[in-house]
């Protein structure tokens, strides 16, 4: 309530008062995501005929189908990113650092999102219509911070000095290896942790004592690529490790860190995959609503807005993490 007390405020374009005020439409698709359902036209439905939906979640005087969706498709994008961010805020107050010793960590990674055809924007490949957004996932407090939303085959690696904020360390997967990035990102005091892949060229200038019965049989600090081509142009502190006889090679900018704690920041990566598994199985996020960019946007974003307010609930409410189970309940 507090949040939506100074959340912009939703203008009608015309003469005409809006049918759905900027309220009703939050909590339409909140209700959508929590409930589980698989269309707009399913959600439409349950506004009118559900006992609950219809006296406390759709506006006084019902919605029509075509009203929902001209929402849905031209506004309130300004506010759901308002409400993400307080919510944000919010949480960063309630949720604990998972790992404090290790510094703020962002997982970066993107996603795709399967369209249709009519979706003409969304180029991909082959004919084929996809979105993709763009995260920022803050491992330590278990939640998402930033998110952009591009074309399917739209770069990855341009949206990390984004999604980075100044003493950040971003932890990342091969697909955002980039030796000129690298350098810029040391240069704006934005942290990395890295995989590379295996065949790229080291240039070793210093190594460092490995204990024998580590994980890690490699520490050293190094230049990247080749001289004159694609080399780095500072040094860089390279991690090889091991785990189930599988080799890791990992590029970072964090000499202050133990090279076993540089293998561990790289492994907390995969909470981000947990995160999008989560998410598109209990929220269902990306059952399209809307088939426009707008419309998209504001989908995700509600699904972000739901999960952070379970994460902040089961929290203060049950001292857990995130649960579909309280809910539930």
């Amino acid at each position: 309530a507090a949040i939506l007390s100074r959340t912009p405020r939703l203008e009608s374009r015309c003469n005409r008062p809006l049918q759905m005020e900027f309220e009703h439409q939050l909590k339409a698709l909140i209700f959508f995501h929590l409930e589980e359902h698989t269309s707009g036209r399913h959600l439409i439905q349950a506004l009118q005929e559900d006992d609950y939906a219809r006296n406390n979640i759709a506006p006084p005087d019902g919605i029509r189908k075509s009203s929902f969706f001209e929402v849905m498709t031209e506004r309130g994008l300004e506010q759901f990113l308002f409400v993400f961010q307080e919510l944000q805020k919010q949480a960063c107050t309630v949720l604990p650092k998972k790992f404090p010793e290790l510094g703020e960590l962002v997982a970066i990674d993107g996603s795709l999102i399967d369209g249709v055809l009519s979706m003409y924007w969304a180029d991909y490949r082959g004919g084929a219509k996809k979105a993709k957004v763009h995260f920022g996932f803050d491992i330590n407090r278990a939640m998402p911070r930033k998110i952009f939303l591009t074309t399917g085959n739209g770069g990855e690696r341009p949206f990390v000095g984004q999604i980075l904020e100044a003493g950040q360390t971003g932890v990342m997967d091969r697909g955002y290896q980039c030796h000129k990035a690298f350098d810029q990102w040391c240069m704006a005091n934005k942290h990395f942790v890295c995989r590379i892949k295996a065949n790229t060229t080291k240039n070793c200038l210093e190594s460092y004592p490995v204990p024998s019965d580590s994980i890690v049989f490699y520490d050293a600090k190094v230049q990247l690529g080749q001289p004159g081509v694609n080399q780095t142009e500072k040094p860089l502190r390279l991690v090889g490790y091991r785990v189930a006889g599988k080799v890791y090679w990992v590029a970072t900018d964090r000499f202050d860190l133990t090279a076993e704690q540089i293998a561990q920041i790289y492994e907390l990566r995969w909470n981000i995959e947990k995160f999008f598994a989560w998410w598109k199985r209990h929220l269902r996020v990306y059952h399209l609503i809307s088939r426009s960019r707008h419309g998209l946007m504001i989908q995700i974003l509600s699904g972000l807005i739901t999960y952070l307010l379970l994460a902040i609930y089961c929290q203060e409410q049950h001292g857990e993490k995130v649960s579909i189970k309280r809910v539930r309940e």
